[in-house]
Order: structure tokens, then sequence, then C-alpha cells
């Protein structure tokens, strides 16, 4: 696995962070890869996927991915993304999440990542630039932390059902076929997935069909072919569905 970190020498000894502008078109994928540091991903526009060995994030506009350091990932772009990303020195991680997670981004810390664009690591404690890179890894204290994760089951039959349910996210299989094409009971099917992921079959799969109605949100499909193509009867199961998770409506989340 490679270690992606020609950024090594971003984050100076004094400085607390540093930031990075690349933009990438839509389609565009960064291979397996894994970072020194502690790093948030965030996409001024345009959605970002990541996706590691344990589970995949989604990441929409106003939305970070938090990177432990020496996490491999894979990032997929869905739409042109303009990418914004933050590596954290190292000595301020014990006051930070202690888990690779999506944090809401609000407006300060959006501007703060912003504002970080450019400066360079060898800056002097005490200076404005200093302080301003400080307050930007403090406001990662405080933003909370949102359900735009989708563990993958590390048993191999699991998994397998998982991809697929990806693949094709309209599928309608219940989980007695399911427990049924693993030669098992429905009982024993709930018993495992529940200790693989977390989280019982149905909810996963709810979880899975609106993460990937986000990526096709984001190529701007329209709302109905995007309800039909993962699983919802009509536009109108989805709006509600999408609204009650996202506490917005499909047609405006990217407005």
């Amino acid at each position: 696995m490679a270690d992606a970190t020609p950024y090594q020498d971003l984050v100076g000894s004094d400085a607390p962070a540093a930031a990075l502008a690349i933009d990438y078109p839509h389609g565009h994928v960064i291979p397996p890869h894994r970072h020194a540091y502690a790093q948030l991903l965030y996409a001024l526009e345009g959605v970002l996927t990541v996706e590691t060995q344990d589970g995949r994030w989604v990441v929409p506009p106003t939305r970070g991915v938090w990177l432990q350091p020496d996490v491999d990932h894979q990032v997929s772009m869905r739409g042109d993304v303009k990418m914004r990303t933050v590596f954290v020195n190292p000595t301020f991680l014990p006051n930070l999440q202690q888990h690779s997670c999506v944090l809401d981004i609000p407006v300060l810390l959006r501007e703060l990542i912003v504002s970080a664009i450019g400066i360079t690591p060898d800056l002097q404690v005490g200076t404005r630039d200093w302080h301003l890179l400080h307050l930007l890894v403090m406001e990662l204290r405080s933003v909370p932390v949102l359900p735009l994760y989708l563990p993958l089951p590390a048993d191999s039959r699991l998994r397998e059902i998982c991809q697929q349910t990806m693949l094709y996210p309209d599928e309608q299989n219940t989980v007695q076929q399911q427990a049924e094409l693993l030669g098992i009971s429905t009982r024993t099917f709930h018993r495992l997935f529940l200790r693989e992921t977390g989280m019982r079959y149905g909810h996963w799969r709810q979880q899975a069909r609106l993460l990937l109605a986000l990526e096709s949100l984001a190529r701007g499909d329209k709302v109905i072919d995007v309800a039909l193509e993962h699983g919802y009867s009509s536009q109108s199961a989805f709006a509600a569905m999408f609204k009650k998770h996202f506490d917005i409506s499909p047609s405006r989340f990217f407005s």
C-alpha cells in the first residue's frame, strides 16, 4: 500500500496543521494509499466517497471525513469535486476524534479551512497564521459526528451479499432469501450481520441505498430516477426517507 505523503513536509514542527486545495473531475479515483498524519477531507463542491477495508463514507458538501493516521483508503469523486484537505499535527490528536468518521462542517470551520490554504509550514508560533491554524484544529473538537458511514462485514459470505446490494440497490431480497443463499437460518443471519456491522441488515440496506443515492444526485441525476434505481417505489417515498435521514429534501440537498 502506497504511503501517499508527498505532504510529509507540509506540517512543520510548530504548525498545528496544513491545508491543501485540489480539484478533480467527476469519476476520478485516488487509488488506495495512507498518510502518516490524521486527515480531514472536505469538498466545497461535489461528493467524495472514501473507502477503507472496514467500510465506506459518503461525504457531500458541508460535511467532511476525518481519517486517523495510517488508515488505508481510496477516494472517488462524484460530480466535479473541489476538495480541500487538512493534515493535523500529531501533538493535537489526543484531543480530537479517536476514530475515523464523517463530521459536520459549519460555516466558521469552512472559512478557516479555505483561509488556511497556502499557509506555509515554516511559520512561527504566535503569528496570525499560527493562530488561524490553531483555531481550525480547536474547532474540529466540537463539530458533530454524522451517520454517513456504511460498515462492511469481515465475513466473506456477508461481505459478498453487501457488495451485491451496493451493485444492485434496487433488489428486494428478504432476509430469509439472503439467509437461504448462505444456507443458514434467518436467526443466524441476523446474529452474524449484527455482530459484523453493528446494524441489522434492513437498516444497513436502507443506509446503503441513501448513501448511494447521494452519489447519483451529485452527478445531477433526476430524483425520480434515483428513487427507482435505489429500490424505492416512488419519488415521494424516497423523498420522505431522505428528508427523515438528512433533514432536507433531495431536490434541495445540493442547491
